[in-house]
This record gives C-alpha cells, sequence and structure tokens, in this order.
C-alpha cells in the first residue's frame, strides 16, 4: 500500500450475527477488510413501502483501505439477504499511525512466489 493511500470505514447492517460473519469472513479472506467489528443487538426504526418498521440488525464496522471500498460495496451486497442493503463509504480523517499501517498491510494480499 502506498503511504498516501486512505483509510476508510464501511458501515454496513445485517440481520443477524450468523450473516455478518459470513460476509466478513469472505472479506478477511480475501485481503478486502483487515478487520469487521460485528455489534449484535440494534433497533433499526426506519420507513419501508410506506411502513414504518422496526427489526434487529447487526452493524459491521469494515475497516480497509479508499481503493478497495468499492469492491467490498459489491461483495457485501452480493452476499446480503436485503433488496436494499444498507452500506455506507466514511472517510477516515485520522488515527493511530501504526493501526492505519496495519489495515493497508492486511489489505494487501502476499505476493505469490512463482519460482
Amino acid at each position: 500500500m502506498a503511504p498516501e493511500e486512505p483509510i476508510v470505514v464501511v458501515y454496513a447492517t445485517a440481520p443477524d450475527v450468523a450473516t455478518a460473519k459470513k460476509i466478513a469472513n469472505v472479506l478477511v479472506d480475501k485481503h478486502l477488510a483487515a478487520c469487521i467489528n460485528i455489534l449484535p443487538e440494534m433497533i433499526s426504526v426506519y420507513r419501508w413501502e410506506g411502513q414504518v418498521n422496526a427489526d434487529d440488525e447487526v452493524v459491521m464496522i469494515i475497516k480497509t483501505r479508499h481503493d478497495l471500498s468499492e469492491r467490498v460495496v459489491q461483495e457485501v451486497g452480493t452476499r446480503h439477504p436485503y433488496d436494499v442493503p444498507a452500506i455506507m463509504v466514511l472517510p477516515v480523517s485520522s488515527g493511530n499511525p501504526d493501526f492505519l499501517k496495519w489495515i493497508g498491510q492486511e489489505t494487501t494480499p502476499p505476493a505469490i512466489d512463482v519460482s
């Protein structure tokens, strides 16, 4: 990762912990995210198709590089059961430099030895 590559947080919700874990495992396995925090037991209140709903959900806080954010959005969207999943990319303006560097390292796949 180039030092100037910005880090972002992708905020997404899921209907349950099992779905969030499946999505998280794929993202980390593919080096698209360094870490995903899954926060259970959230209640979302929203209007959908003219009705106000209140449903249990979980939050996923996905740490990645900006240049990977669109791939993360696509991966989450294709594995998500909702018609319109909540997925937002949020900029990170500052943080622990060592942690931000770690995110960059974890989202860079290891080089393949072709020798």
